[in-house]
């Protein structure tokens, strides 16, 4: 589905200068331009703002219509590597020579971490300690801090360095990830903590940690959610109730995390005792290392979003949609570097490129919950 946009001819049609209509709903002039070009996506509460000021509905402004056209495709060699190709692989594309080579993705980070700085002391105060800093530019002072465990934020990440904003990303889980939102140490936290009792998606755990009105719950994603087997199901896996089988073994998720609450419950409901399971207390901390000891034969199976599936060519059995979530201080939503990650949410291009990689469903980034 594409959208239909009328935005342009009806703040003609009402006299409005885009500097104006900007200036109306309290957002840049280049957002303007950007709804009208079609490259950003207004979020529900710049809709309905557009259409109170232009005196119309929203579906007068952006409506859905239909399209037969595809994505574009070409004809790739794939550089020779230990992972094996699959449909559904994320690969990166360089023309060499006339050649449009496909590199399809490290399971491992062959490279030197990214840093500013080296410790020199740590441990004498907990939590405090020196570092001796490469450059003495102060760059890193205008970075966001965010944490999370979405393997896709990377995406995320590429867009905002295009608008000129420089994120670093620390890999946490959904409940350790708002724990540090709440000591001020992050910008932002990522959450996917599903309420059994509500079915409700992270408002519940963050009414339990936030005051009201202190932070903003910002929607990221729906998510597919489920279990990650070898490809071709060689084990005939069909559900958590096989998981108490002799000849499985799973990859575990830590305390925490989103993706262990959901194993527990899950467990819960089939009435499988985690003390039958070989493998519960077999930790992998992040989607991506659960799903990477299945590619490499340590476990049979794990619980994971189906992007970490589709990264190592595995194939999945869906579970659960859960909706990924992104919460912010309210202190910190006029942040510039924040105002451009809320606007990148709605891009267009970032939504296309977040749901090629398999179990994304963009349709309500952007959306303000809280």
């Amino acid at each position: 589905m594409a959208i239909k946009n009328n935005l342009a001819q009806y703040r003609q049609k009402r006299g409005f200068t885009a500097i104006r209509l900007a200036k109306e709903i309290g957002a840049s002039r280049q957002t303007i331009y950007a709804m009208e070009t079609g490259t950003y996506v207004p979020n529900t509460l710049l809709a309905l703002k557009l259409a109170q000021v232009l005196e119309v509905k929203v579906e007068d402004l952006f409506s859905l219509e239909s399209t037969e056209t595809s994505m574009h495709t070409e004809a790739v060699e794939f550089l020779p590597s230990d992972q094996d190709a699959q449909p559904g692989l994320p690969v990166q594309l360089c023309d060499v020579n006339d050649r449009l080579v496909a590199v399809l993705p490290s399971p491992l980070a062959w490279s030197l971490p990214p840093a500013d700085a080296v410790l020199i002391e740590a441990g004498k105060r907990p939590g405090r300690g020196k570092a001796q800093l490469f450059h003495e530019g102060k760059q890193f002072r205008r970075r966001l801090l965010i944490a999370g465990c979405d393997p896709g934020i990377s995406v995320l990440l590429r867009h905002l360095q295009r608008e000129g904003v420089e994120a670093v990303v620390a890999y946490r889980n959904s409940s350790q990830s708002l724990s540090l939102l709440k000591q001020n140490l992050i910008h932002v936290a990522g959450s996917h903590l599903r309420d059994e009792a509500t079915g409700e998606s992270n408002l519940p755990a963050v009414r339990k940690q936030f005051p009201k009105g202190s932070v903003a719950v910002i929607s990221y994603a729906i998510w597919q959610e489920g279990i990650v087997i070898g490809r071709g199901n060689p084990k005939n896996i069909k559900g958590v109730a096989d998981f108490a089988r002799k000849d499985i073994s799973i990859a575990n998720r830590e305390l925490g995390s989103g993706a262990r609450l959901m194993l527990d419950t899950q467990l819960h409901k089939a009435h499988v005792a985690s003390r039958a399971i070989k493998g519960y207390n077999n930790i992998a901390s992040g989607h991506l290392p659960a799903a990477w000891q299945v590619k490499n034969g340590q476990a049979d199976c794990c619980l994971a979003t189906k992007t970490a599936a589709c990264v190592f060519g595995l194939d999945f059995i869906p579970l659960e949609s859960e909706r990924y979530d992104l919460v912010i201080h309210e202190q910190n939503l006029n942040h510039p570097s924040v105002q451009i990650l809320l606007d990148t949410l709605g891009r267009t291009a970032f939504r296309r490129e977040l749901e090629g990689l398999g179990g994304y469903d963009t349709r309500i980034a952007g959306d303000r919950l809280v």
